[in-house]
């Protein structure tokens, strides 16, 4: 097991060193942190005995196992399915997680973290998806939670979020003016960032690590990814990185980026590193969960993206809604976000080798946004 006194913040910019066992959530001046965690992968110190994301608690950051806050989740299923365009993919059915998105598995070890250090009182934002997750762990552990959401939040979503016991505070704006008043309120607590604080990739990353052991170590020539905040898809390099370090794997697959076309922001950094993401805006987009005008971590998203010679899709509103319909037909009712990463794999196969191995997800339940899905059909 990792000792806390082994693993420590680092500053993206200053490359400033903090003690990760303090409850700190920005270095000087905001600037945001990563984590240094000197683990070594090993497949045989997997967990098999659990079949959830303990299974892995050798490579996660939290020191006791009596500190994490878990609902025995993880470990989706991973189908093959073939679409109407005669692409076929194995797709992750994260939307099965405990409160209906992928965003558990972060949740699940940033949560733990905090737990760790004692702290009693948090403030995240979010379109939805992060923040019901970010509240259900939080009610576990007995922490409290303040949630600031964007006026137009599906009211499944904020109705989840109430049920788990959280403050929900609604702001008259979009995903980046919400982010942006939470900010200034977390300055006076505990930002739990889905986004700013690394620990969530730390969970994200376990969605790697089930893929490869479900496709029993062969690595896909591709996965594609939702890519908003991008917390599933640098998790995802994380983890593959530290699999292809360990030598549990020889290379990492191309990581392939979604984004509406109404809201693209990668796509500009992508062909202009000099854009000026504050000057960006977003028009309205079924897929709110990706809406993000400004992510964070954009620069690290397009590393990412790059390094593994993947590239960066956007899809249209009409796009977003053919692929729901054709996951609808088939008896799964996803959320449009998540539509909108199947409308991005079904776009990129049709240009792919046909021979590609492919992975995707199902990143949220549908059952989340009921007003957006009845006002389609």
């Amino acid at each position: 097991m990792i000792k806390n006194m082994e693993i420590s913040y680092i500053g993206t910019e200053s490359k400033q060193e903090f003690n990760a066992n303090i409850p700190i959530w920005h270095g000087a001046n905001f600037e945001l942190l990563d984590l240094i965690f000197p683990i070594k992968f090993n497949p045989e110190k997997i967990k098999k005995n659990r079949t959830n994301l303990l299974r892995y608690s050798s490579f996660l950051p939290i020191e006791n196992e009596e500190n994490f806050v878990s609902f025995s989740e993880g470990f989706t299923p991973l189908i093959p399915i073939k679409f109407t365009n005669g692409i076929s993919a194995q797709i992750k059915l994260d939307f099965l997680f405990p409160t209906g998105s992928y965003k558990d598995r972060g949740s699940m070890v940033l949560m733990s973290k905090i737990k760790s250090l004692g702290i009693k009182n948090i403030t995240q934002d979010s379109s939805g998806n992060a923040g019901a997750s970010v509240a259900a762990y939080a009610t576990k552990a007995k922490i409290n939670c303040e949630v600031f959401l964007p006026l137009e939040t599906p009211s499944s979503k904020v109705t989840q979020i109430m049920a788990y016991n959280a403050i929900v505070k609604k702001v008259n704006g979009n995903r980046k003016e919400t982010a942006a008043i939470a900010f200034e309120a977390a300055k006076a607590n505990y930002y739990a960032s889905h986004s700013f604080n690394p620990f969530f990739f730390q969970g994200t990353k376990t969605f790697a690590y089930e893929v490869m052991e479900q496709l029993n170590w062969k690595t896909p020539d591709a996965i594609i990814l939702p890519a908003g905040n991008g917390t599933l898809l640098l998790g995802c390099y994380i983890g593959f990185m530290e699999m292809l370090q360990g030598a549990a794997i020889s290379k990492i697959p191309k990581l392939i980026a979604v984004q509406s076309e109404n809201c693209a922001p990668l796509k500009y950094l992508h062909a202009d590193k000099n854009f000026d993401l504050q000057s960006f805006t977003a028009l309205d987009t079924l897929a709110e969960g990706i809406a993000i005008p400004n992510p964070i971590r954009a620069k690290q998203m397009l590393e990412a993206v790059q390094y593994s010679k993947g590239e960066i899709i956007t899809v249209s509103e009409m796009e977003i809604i053919k692929a729901w319909k054709e996951m609808a037909s088939l008896g799964y009712l996803i959320e449009p976000t998540s539509a909108a990463t199947i409308a991005g794999l079904l776009k990129y196969g049709v240009g792919s080798n046909q021979n590609e191995n492919l992975v995707s997800l199902f990143s949220g339940t549908g059952l989340k946004s009921m007003d957006k899905i009845q006002k389609m059909i």
